[in-house]
């Protein structure tokens, strides 16, 4: 069987898109910090046939995170495709959000490590075992802003830009090589309760997304749009 690993597991983004690639056969393994909440996912999951396991770890801590991807390997074999996307939030307590002449190296420095550094970090921790089989597919999420920036979040979309950057950059790299990168930006509130005016979708609307890159090959980039 297939295995889909995702990077910041949570009861949204991240469930749907275990749900579309557990319903074509694949096991998940899901990354998250925290054990109790992970379980219920599993659980979720089990009740609907798809094969899932918890594997607890902070992107922050990057010896965690790579013991984590490599205990997935370990449980299910080799991991086809990661994707990470942790959820958004601030990495230091008290942090603020930035506008770009307010931001400050320590207003940019928390979210580079958490939306850039994590996923290099992860995808350090699959690369050789993909390049080696010359197959995988490594899907990288950031709101939309990394693509068209808003002054209110100067400091996040700084980092999410960083990210879709080398992203990018990594699929060119790896190009005809068996391996495909690419980054989705998500350019709309997901779920209910965003500001008034902003577009919405739902989890279940955006998840197929990520199924047609890893299935199509063809693009590096892709942003959702309601």
């Amino acid at each position: 069987m297939p295995t889909l690993a995702i990077v910041g597991a949570g009861p949204g983004m991240g469930l749907a898109i275990a749900r579309t690639f557990g319903s074509r056969g694949f096991d998940v393994a899901l990354v998250s910090r925290t054990k109790t909440k992970l379980q219920t996912l599993v659980d979720q999951l089990a009740q609907e046939g798809i094969t899932a396991a918890a594997f607890p770890a902070d992107v922050l801590d990057r010896a965690s995170l790579t013991d984590a991807l490599d205990a997935v390997q370990v449980r299910f074999g080799a991991i086809d495709v990661l994707e990470y996307s942790p959820a958004a939030h601030s990495p230091v307590p008290g942090l603020t959000l930035a506008a770009p002449s307010e931001a400050t190296v320590d207003d940019l420095q928390p979210q580079i490590e958490y939306i850039f550094y994590g996923a290099v970090a992860a995808a350090r921790a699959v690369l050789p075992a993909m390049r080696e089989a010359g197959a995988g597919t490594l899907l990288f999420t950031t709101g939309g802003g990394s693509v068209d920036p808003v002054p209110m979040l100067g400091n996040v979309n700084a980092a999410g830009a960083a990210l879709r950057n080398w992203v990018i950059n990594l699929n060119k790299e790896l190009a005809g090589r068996g391996v495909h990168a690419a980054h989705v930006a998500i350019n709309v509130w997901i779920g209910e309760g965003g500001p008034e005016g902003f577009p919405t979708a739902t989890p279940e609307q955006i998840a197929p997304l990520y199924w047609e890159l890893h299935e199509n090959r063809d693009r590096s980039e892709a942003v959702f749009n309601a």
